[in-house]
């Protein structure tokens, strides 16, 4: 039988119109429009797209969004002035950098320049280490969407053994630490699978919930998953389609095709995280700007 999809697209879309109310609210009672800063560095294309889709969803829900294009050539000081010109700027309640930075440029100095109040991207020390804790921070936009998806799809996180295969920063890493912390949407029991685990198809049969972000195309196949499981794909990698018309197609990390006929639950790529990313920072930006009310 085949699974139930898990469609990001139609959460995403839910959670933006539950923003696009709390917009309203704040603009009616405390005279605030939430505002987005996005800084882009560079011609890379597929940031290029990035970015144009988060102004776009900005502006669908009603969120103050302002761009800053820097050339590739610019220097680390000038996005570092840019950045702090942005840290003082009370219209501005986050802020993203476009990664990835030109080779030039220290990722690490800039994500730490972000005041953390404005760190809608999650990645800021200071937040990493409230996500630790369990303590109230921005989480990282890709777990915190996946987090959403599962708890929107009714799936008991609970109890359940989650096993995640990839450890980055971005994703694998934050998503074992959200799912773990004693809160709601959580409490679960993690295992962290990544590229130097011994026979990693016995660990991820175990899984309730199975969450690929390793960055293999279409690595996870159906022998590697149990009947009962739920899998997540976070993955998003080109592979090429001589029939397609721009001569590649996207796929995840999981061989959609025969675990879809094996397991209970799965989020197809494209459709099911990707749209879930974005939402999760127009989420994180209407979180500051309320919070900016408090200080």
């Amino acid at each position: 039988m085949a699974a139930t999809i898990i469609d990001g697209k139609k959460i995403a879309e839910t959670i933006q119109q539950e923003l696009a109310e709390e917009i309203k609210q704040l603009q009616a009672e405390h005279h605030l429009t939430p505002g987005l800063a996005v800084v882009l560095v560079g011609e890379n294309p597929a940031s290029k797209v990035y970015v144009r889709n988060k102004n776009k969803a900005c502006h669908d829900i009603g969120i103050y969004s302002e761009q800053h294009n820097l050339p590739q050539e610019a220097s680390e000081q000038e996005l570092l002035a840019l950045i702090q010109q942005l840290n003082h700027d009370d219209k501005i309640h986050g802020i993203l950098v476009q990664l990835p930075l030109p080779d030039h440029i220290d990722e690490h100095k800039v994500i730490n320049t972000i005041l953390p109040e404005k760190d809608v991207d999650g990645f800021h020390p200071v937040n990493i280490g409230k996500l630790m804790i369990g303590e109230k921070g921005f989480r990282p936009c890709t777990p915190f969407g996946v987090q959403k998806m599962l708890s929107y799809s009714g799936v008991p996180i609970d109890g359940a053994h989650v096993v995640v295969v990839g450890r980055s920063n971005i994703v694998g890493k934050p998503i074992a630490n959200m799912l773990l912390q004693k809160q709601p949407d959580a409490n679960a029991t993690v295992t962290v699978c990544h590229s130097r685990t011994k026979d990693l198809a016995a660990i991820t049969r175990q899984a309730d919930i199975l969450i690929a972000a390793i960055g293999q195309p279409e690595m996870i196949t159906a022998e590697m998953v149990s009947e009962n499981a739920v899998v997540i794909d976070v993955g998003v990698n080109r592979i090429e389609d001589p029939a397609s018309k721009t001569g590649y197609r996207l796929v995840g990390d999981v061989k959609f095709d025969e675990v879809s006929q094996k397991c209970k639950a799965i989020s197809p790529v494209p459709g099911g995280v990707g749209p879930m990313t974005i939402t999760m920072l127009l989420y994180n930006t209407v979180e500051s700007a309320k919070q900016s009310l408090e200080r």
